[in-house]
């Protein structure tokens, strides 16, 4: 089942807290997208863009879409300050080349040890993986927004992918509607719980066993429990 705007925006609020002043970031479609929508204005960050683009900013209002201006999914941007375009070769090198400090992308399923699948579901048509890999492999930092279980409820968060990978041993942290969960070498540690949700209830959504501080919990205000 598919996430409401306000969920979706949530998750995206929750993602443009991890961009720092400086970051060169992609995004890729879908939530994703609208992480550009949380970013303070007084913080300077550059959004890169596979197509060809480095300074998007946020979406453009309504009725005032520049029809020249996208990003790699085809939706309309805007251009940030010191904005600059090239070709997709261009944008593939500086993705190649380590220069992403974070790509925020959305996840099919992910592994407890990290891997990542979210190009294609066997039997399903898709146009292709584009940049994901080069995105996963490359980038310092890896973010999944997705939701925490699949339309079926069954978690989305799994001891070991089912799904053919993107790339393995890339993710860095995951948010969903119910929880942000940092992938260590000793495990998933999970960070914060949104409310409504409770931490049981993120528990028996989540395949991999969890590792809970809940002292660390109990002090924020947004927690379910």
């Amino acid at each position: 089942m598919g996430l409401g705007r306000e969920v979706r925006e949530k998750i995206a609020r929750r993602a443009a807290q991890e961009i720092m002043p400086g970051m060169v970031v992609n995004l890729g479609i879908g939530i994703p997208t609208l992480v550009a929508d949380f970013v303070p204005t007084e913080v300077p960050v550059m959004f890169h863009a596979e197509n060809g683009v480095l300074g998007t900013g946020p979406s453009p209002e309504k009725g005032n879409e520049n029809t020249l201006l996208c990003n790699a999914g085809g939706f309309p941007i805007t251009a940030s300050k010191g904005a600059s375009y090239f070709d997709s070769a261009t944008a593939f090198a500086i993705i190649r080349r380590g220069k992403l400090d974070m790509t925020i992308m959305g996840a099919l399923q992910v592994s407890e040890q990290g891997d990542l699948a979210n190009w294609i579901v066997p039997g399903k048509r898709v146009p292709g993986m584009g940049g994901a890999i080069e995105l996963a492999e490359k980038a310092k930092r890896v973010l999944i927004l997705m939701n925490h279980t699949d339309k079926y409820g069954q978690p989305k968060i799994l001891r070991k992918c089912s799904l053919p990978l993107t790339a393995s041993l890339c993710v860095n942290l995951i948010i969903t509607e119910m929880a942000v969960i940092e992938v260590t070498k000793e495990g998933l540690l999970l960070k914060e719980v949104f409310s409504p949700f409770t931490v049981e209830e993120v528990i028996a959504c989540t395949e991999p066993q969890l590792i809970i501080d809940l002292a660390s919990l109990d002090k924020e205000e947004r927690y379910g429990s």
